[in-house]
């Protein structure tokens, strides 16, 4: 009969427990190709090359499973990290728990009609109730947002145009293409909208109205969308939208989330892989390369997970500046 060495014993035990306590760490990641769907796989590669188990889950509608702690982590723009916080804009109870991690980038998108239209500025949308604006976004209610902040920063609304409702973010895209609408959103580089420009080629193609800029088209932005800022391009004949003049456009940080009992340690070392693995993070997912993890902690409603904010006192990271 074989007999365990107090050694032996030991090692048996110590194995025992790390089993027992390893946790594996689960990521909503949105729908299959969505931005939180590839947010999402890019930190879990990273994170489970650097010793952290994480399973994502493509879930769509996720922040009640984030707010409840059935799910540790999910993505949203610091908008509805907001609204879900304070049960606003396009929520319409609260989710008191939910916290914020950290930026992982930035986002830049703005408004955008055909060339021929010449509307440079939102100023020039004035008194243009003739022109067909994309609406409701029914399946991501939380475009129109973005779409009214612009506006407001001009003194305009949804109801001084005519609305076109559409399903979701592509398709008034789409709907920009065809024909269907005169203004919609599109993100800055976003591979609908260069199709889009192609079909509109014989119309000079699309440019960007520019926001108005300014204390108080920045406070207008704010009130309309929560943590959105002003940010300002130059001409580039490079990118589409800016071949003929420079544009303000809404700029909002893409959030990782917890929820308010996550704990300290695992936020903290999830921070701490992220914030180390910029290049392999760009690599898995582009966007990720145009981060600024020196400044991944951004002032917003909704409060940060105190494990998150031990990391960038840490490092040195401002947080809600």
């Amino acid at each position: 009969m074989k007999r365990l060495t107090f050694a032996g014993i030991g090692l048996s035990a110590m194995m025992l427990a790390s089993a027992a306590t390893a946790q594996v760490v689960s990521m909503a990641t949105g729908a299959q190709g969505s931005l939180a769907y590839n947010s999402g796989q890019a930190v879990a590669v990273v994170a489970n090359d650097n010793g952290i188990t994480v399973r994502t889950q493509p879930l769509v509608g996720y922040m009640p499973l984030l707010n409840s702690g059935e799910i540790d982590f999910g993505y949203s723009n610091g908008a509805e990290a907001s609204f879900a916080l304070t049960g606003t804009g396009n929520f319409s109870r609260e989710h008191p728990n939910v916290r914020l991690v950290g930026e992982m980038f930035g986002l830049t998108t703005g408004i955008m009609a055909a060339c021929d239209l010449g509307l440079k500025s939102v100023a020039d949308l004035k008194g243009r109730n003739d022109l067909r604006i994309a609406s409701e976004y029914t399946s991501s209610t939380i475009i129109p947002f973005y779409i009214k902040g612009a506006l407001a920063t001009g003194g305009l609304g949804y109801d001084d145009f005519e609305q076109v409702p559409v399903s979701s973010f592509v398709a008034g895209i789409n709907a920009l293409g065809d024909g269907l609408v005169d203004l919609a959103l599109v993100s800055l580089n976003a591979g609908a909208g260069q199709q889009a420009a192609v079909q509109l080629k014989s119309r000079g193609g699309l440019c960007y109205v520019s926001m108005e800029s300014g204390d108080e088209a920045a406070a207008a932005l704010a009130e309309v969308l929560p943590s959105g800022t002003i940010a300002t391009l130059p001409q580039n004949e490079n990118i589409n939208g800016l071949q003929n003049w420079g544009a303000n456009f809404v700029s909002i940080p893409w959030m990782l989330l917890t929820n308010a009992d996550a704990d300290d340690d695992m936020v903290y070392e999830l921070v701490k892989v992220i914030h180390a693995n910029k290049e392999a993070l760009g690599q898995s997912f582009g966007a990720f390369n145009r981060a600024n993890f020196d400044a991944m902690a951004p002032a917003s409603v909704t409060p940060y997970h105190p494990g998150a904010i031990r990391f960038y006192e840490e490092a040195g990271v401002p947080v809600g500046e």
